[in-house]
């Protein structure tokens, strides 16, 4: 089946079959082809999350590993581009390792020797590049919302990178196919199946239904039920056309990605939130940092603004910049006033870990500014779980984390099809509206801070949500990836 000829019974026209194979040999040509080669996979314990979460790596190099458990191991498929996919990678092993199965991590973007990860990266760099140049207003209006609104909705676009995802394969020679895979992005999803895995799931990111996040041979799964219909149709997928529909057991609702140390403590977190805002505690900020830059003047502003909050203990800040030391260091040089004020909590796992833990006790006096970076990718994402539990408002661009069960203050996306994350949420009442400019933001931190409803609304939102099962989704992923072994 080629699976760049027909997209769920659309055909695909004569040029774009064309532009799709131009591509794959372009790709052969930058990036080498080694299909004929035999990637050894060799399964290690992941020393960073492993022991929190189960997780073994499934590693490509020679050298003594384990036996892949074939009757409770489940391959968590991902690859590092930012920091989303990660982390709903992570929802994904927590909710496996809860249930009793094995997660195994395979991340296409951790294999330099091969063309599959030299393909990732270079997209990678590519789509970061993108991100910090969306800064400027004419490049974002005229070619980067455009192109992650519309140009990813086409199933041209979906036939191109099925071409390419061809390259990939290679890597899962060495793979047993029937153990089951969840892909938290597409190219893995498409990858496993061109090398015949047998079973799986490709776990949706966003609710902007787009022709990029399409594998066909895949069960498909969504998070919010808005984006059921759009999917299900392929609806504006190819413009001036009615698309046929996906097939009703290819898609499926199963609500948002949420690791399970997050969803067990859901009713408890929330209530300590409120009783800290009762009490006249300090309100507990967490600002979430990307590497790309593209909204840094916003943090800025942000921090600017409540440092005299600050100054009051009035408000404190948890400041993750991931692994990109380099964000905080511009920020302490921009805003040197909030030196007296912080304490870095830098590569120190267990010590990050240990604040974590003690924060969460109802007599913790925490105050200040609190900067965490951690040069390993695993800890400088889930560092923000972690710290997640404590906080009572996390500040974030309504990508991955508009789902995440924690009352949310939106700033500005990046990329048009974000803004659906800050949509939902605001319908499900868990989180604000995007604020599109920094004087929004600025208000809507003054809000949190200076009135109790907003904050206590989506407190109680967050608990009743729980009840129907909305933040289950990572729960319900691999149940239906682990269906009749």
């Amino acid at each position: 089946m080629d699976r760049s000829r027909t997209i769920f019974g659309n055909r695909i026209d004569e040029l774009t079959y064309k532009r799709a194979l131009a591509s794959k040999k372009r790709f052969i040509e930058k990036y080498g082809d080694d299909s004929d080669e035999d990637y050894k996979i060799v399964i290690q314990d992941n020393e960073h999350i492993g022991p929190m979460l189960g997780v073994k790596d499934m590693l490509i190099c020679d050298g003594e590993g384990e036996a892949f458990d074939e009757k409770k191991g489940l391959i968590v498929g991902n690859i590092r581009m930012g920091f989303g996919h990660y982390r709903i990678s992570m929802a994904i092993a927590s909710a496996a390792h809860h249930l009793g199965y094995t997660p195994y991590w395979m991340d296409l973007n951790g294999y330099p020797q091969t063309t599959c990860t030299k393909i990732v990266s270079a997209q990678n760099e590519m789509y970061s590049k993108g991100s910090r140049l969306s800064k400027n207003p004419a490049f974002n209006k005229l070619v980067w919302e455009p192109v992650n609104y519309e140009g990813f909705r086409a199933l041209s676009y979906n036939a191109v990178d099925q071409k390419n995802a061809e390259l990939m394969a290679p890597v899962f020679k060495n793979v047993p196919k029937d153990i089951p895979l969840v892909a938290t992005h597409v190219w893995p999803a498409q990858a496993a199946l061109h090398a015949g895995m047998e079973r799986v799931v490709n776990a949706i990111p966003d609710n902007w239904p787009m022709g990029l996040h399409l594998s066909e041979g895949a069960i498909h799964t969504i998070q919010c039920r808005n984006a059921y219909m759009g999917y299900r149709i392929l609806n504006g997928f190819k413009r001036g056309h009615v698309c046929n529909p996906m097939p009703k057991d290819s898609l499926v609702y199963t609500g948002h990605y949420i690791d399970h140390e997050l969803v067990a403590n859901i009713e408890a977190d929330c209530k300590a939130r409120l009783k800290r805002k009762s009490d006249g505690k300090p309100m507990r900020f967490l600002l979430t940092i990307g590497g790309a830059g593209a909204q840094k003047e916003i943090f800025a502003a942000m921090i600017k603004y409540l440092l005299p909050y600050v100054s009051r203990k009035e408000a404190v800040l948890y400041v993750n910049v991931g692994d990109y030391k380099n964000v905080w260091e511009d920020l302490k040089a921009e805003i040197p006033r909030m030196r007296k004020y912080s304490k870095e909590h830098f590569d120190n796992w267990e010590k990050t870990k240990r604040f974590c833990s003690r924060a969460l006790d109802e007599d913790a006096n925490v105050i200040g500014i609190h900067a965490f970076y951690h040069q390993n990718i695993f800890e400088a994402v889930y560092a923000t779980n972690l710290l997640m539990r404590s906080c009572d408002v996390l500040v974030t661009k309504p990508s991955e984390l508009a789902f995440y069960p924690v009352p949310k203050l939106f700033i500005k996306r990046v990329g048009k099809h974000e803004m659906w994350g800050a949509i939902h949420s605001a319908e499900v009442g868990d989180g604000t509206l995007e604020c599109r400019d920094i004087p929004h933001t600025l208000q809507m931190i003054k809000l949190f801070l200076e009135e109790d409803y907003i904050l206590e609304e989506m407190c109680e939102n967050i608990m009743e949500n729980n009840k129907t099962g909305l933040y289950d989704g990572a729960y319900n992923v691999v149940k239906i990836a682990m269906e009749n072994r």
